[in-house]
């Protein structure tokens, strides 16, 4: 399937909402875009800072509905729509507003996703479906991230591991991922952490447009401690997170920081540690086959 199929079967479902997908009562900022209108919103104001398309595009999908897992490879194992609209998890949320951000213009939105959301080729098996071992390392490697949780949080700033061993993918939760042995990431991967009580003294520092990951303790039979990510946005004196939720919202909201953050130090049974930082910056352009 072409980008332009998928592109215009994602315009046209905020048209015709799936039924499947439980609709907000009011609807995201893509709603009523055709193609045309599309590519003119992603080339208006190219040359602006990062973090202000990131909060232009982002704000879009505010309304949009929380579906787990919406994205896929078109076929295969999971043969979701490469792209869309209508439906966003908290990653493919970050995942797409990054390639909508960054891009120059549509023709990028669909290389910008591919080269985020995989380690190299476009198959599930070379997804990055954990973030401590692929998600983060890899887009810090091709220069679409930076950390800078030490930058925000200063002393406060803990060190954190997640080690993943041959026993990890033997729990159910690891092998509903699926993949083959050969693919499954093992080793320890150290990461900046701020304190789940410390987050709260250094909310106001971090610029909007940060993306903030949220960490839990560390299970041995888990893959992942990373569970959530968002925007942090700075709106007349306070701090919110613009996420894809899960919980009683069932939509992009933008949610007060402080109110999402006591919400999480409740969480008994895997419980909430702290969160990371991560600056999104624009890759080399020949990454894109673009003339720099």
């Amino acid at each position: 399937m072409t980008w332009a199929v998928v592109l215009a079967a994602s315009l046209l479902t905020q048209a015709a909402p799936v039924a499947a997908v439980r609709q907000p009562t009011r609807a995201n900022g893509w709603v009523g875009l055709d193609a045309s209108a599309f590519s003119a919103l992603v080339a208006e104001s190219t040359d602006a800072p990062v973090a202000q398309r990131l909060l232009s595009m982002s704000e879009r999908f505010v309304n949009t509905p929380y579906v787990l897992s919406p994205l896929g490879e078109g076929s295969g194992v999971d043969p979701d729509p490469t792209f869309r609209l209508d439906a966003v998890d908290c990653l493919t949320f970050v995942e797409q507003s990054l390639a909508l951000g960054l891009a120059h213009g549509e023709p990028e939105v669909a290389p910008l996703l591919e080269h985020i959301r995989y380690a190299q080729s476009p198959t599930y098996e070379d997804r990055n479906h954990l973030m401590e071992a692929q998600w983060l390392p890899n887009n810090v490697r091709k220069g679409f991230l930076l950390d800078v949780t030490r930058r925000w949080g200063g002393s406060d700033v803990v060190e954190a591991t997640k080690t993943l061993t041959a026993s990890t993918w033997q729990s159910r939760s690891s092998q509903s991922l699926q993949l083959p042995k050969s693919r499954q990431p093992v080793g320890t991967y150290t990461f900046d952490m701020i304190p789940l009580e410390r987050v709260s003294a250094h909310a106001r520092d971090i610029p909007s447009g940060t993306i903030l990951v949220v960490l839990r303790e560390d299970l041995p039979f888990k893959a992942t401690r990373m569970t959530h990510l968002g925007f942090v946005v700075q709106r007349k004196g306070r701090t919110y997170l613009r996420h894809a939720s899960r919980g009683g919202y069932n939509r992009v909201v933008d949610e007060d920081l402080e109110s999402f953050l006591l919400r999480n130090s409740r969480y008994a049974k895997w419980k909430v540690t702290g969160v990371s930082l991560f600056e999104a910056r624009r890759p080399d352009a020949t990454m894109l086959g673009r003339a720099p």
